[in-house]
C-alpha cells in the first residue's frame, strides 16, 4: 500500500468524489484508509449516566485505497478526437451461392 498516514489524497470515486483530505489512519491489512472530513457517518450514542443526554456524533469511516489517489500523483485522463477522421470503407465479401 503506497498511501501512508499524513499523506494528502483526493477521492477519485464514490459519493465523496473530488474531495481532498489528509490521511489520519492507514489500515494496510484491510487496504483501507481513514481520511479527515471524507466518508462521514453519523453515530447515535445512548446516554450512559443518569443525567447525561444522548448525542449524534459524526465520524470518518474507512474508504478503500483504490478509491483514492495521492494529490500530486493524480493524472488527468481526457478523451481526444483527431481533427480529421479518416474515412472507413467497409467492403462486403461476395458469398458463394449454393445449389
Amino acid at each position: 500500500m503506497k498511501i501512508k498516514k499524513g499523506d494528502t489524497v483526493v477521492v477519485i470515486s464514490g459519493k465523496d468524489k473530488g474531495k481532498k483530505g489528509k490521511v489520519s489512519k492507514a489500515l494496510p491489512r484491510e487496504d483501507r484508509v481513514i481520511i479527515d472530513g471524507v466518508n462521514i457517518k453519523k453515530k447515535h450514542m445512548r446516554p450512559r449516566k443518569g443525567g447525561e443526554k444522548g448525542q449524534i456524533l459524526e465520524i470518518s469511516t474507512p474508504i478503500h485505497v483504490s478509491n483514492v489517489a495521492l494529490e500530486g500523483k493524480m493524472r488527468k485522463v481526457s478523451k481526444t478526437k483527431s481533427s480529421t477522421p479518416e474515412p472507413v470503407s467497409k467492403v462486403k465479401k461476395p458469398t458463394k451461392k449454393k445449389n
